[in-house]
């Protein structure tokens, strides 16, 4: 194949532009922000389910302490209205007064436990609300660092992306003053060679493959005529000649 010398320089060109492309999708792909966003979500969600749990031990331990406390009222209540026939002097047989002065002590008995049972559902239903408040702020707190965290990636992926059109438009603009055939043999290597279609000679090394070629190479090189189209023997790719190539 042959090509004009500036046609092949343009080609590098072209590769340098094609080569930022590739620069761009990487970057796009390996944003810091991504792995920070993966690790805020994965904290978010395992806060946002001991907040759930937090909460929902404080809706259990206020029905517990709801129930305490009626069983507390009915004691009481009780007890008063025990109180109140003894106080009467409706009872009168001295059996019926000493089952009832035993029952006013079972049920002093009864409430003072049922007081206890609310005092210690009141302290776990605290501790509880204390939880849940903390966790709810360290998740408000994450949920902040995690929308900062999708700003600058949105801001980083705008960017990249503005970059991206560019590059591709001028590339597009390059490609179409290189010959057909030249690009589509340049297009096919670089599908091959992981995106490195053509490579300066610089100084007897192709810096495709990054190898320095062996006498009869350059020889070969330099006899061949400047609008040759010639290939590395390494690597297989489009080798451009230019003033440093050190023929």
């Amino acid at each position: 194949m042959n090509a004009a010398p500036a046609d092949q320089i343009r080609l590098l060109d072209v590769q340098a532009l094609d080569s930022r492309i590739a620069q761009l999708d990487h970057r796009r792909k390996n944003l810091p922000e991504h792995a920070e966003l993966e690790r805020l979500n994965a904290d978010l969600a395992q806060l946002r389910d001991l907040l759930v749990a937090a909460r929902t031990e404080d809706g259990d331990t206020a029905r517990e302490q709801t129930k305490a406390e009626q069983d507390v009222d009915q004691v009481r209540q009780r007890a008063a209205r025990d109180q109140q026939r003894l106080d009467s002097g409706v009872v009168t047989s001295p059996k019926d007064l000493e089952n009832l002065q035993r029952e006013l002590a079972s049920l002093a008995k009864r409430q003072s436990d049922l007081e206890d049972i609310v005092l210690e559902v009141m302290e776990r239903r605290e501790a509880a609300q204390e939880r849940a408040a903390e966790l709810a702020g360290r998740v408000e707190s994450l949920e902040a660092k995690t929308a900062e965290a999708e700003q600058r990636k949105t801001e980083a992926l705008q960017a990249i992306d503005a970059e991206g059109f560019t590059v591709a438009k001028e590339r597009e603009e390059l490609a179409a003053t290189v010959p057909g055939d030249l690009l589509a043999l340049y297009d096919k290597l670089r599908a091959q060679q992981g995106g490195v279609g053509a490579a300066r000679l610089y100084q007897k090394r192709c810096e495709g493959c990054r190898l320095e070629l062996n006498i009869t190479e350059l020889n070969e090189m330099r006899a061949a005529a400047p609008d040759t189209v010639v290939r590395c023997e390494n690597c297989r790719r489009i080798l451009v000649r230019t003033a440093d190539s050190g023929l």
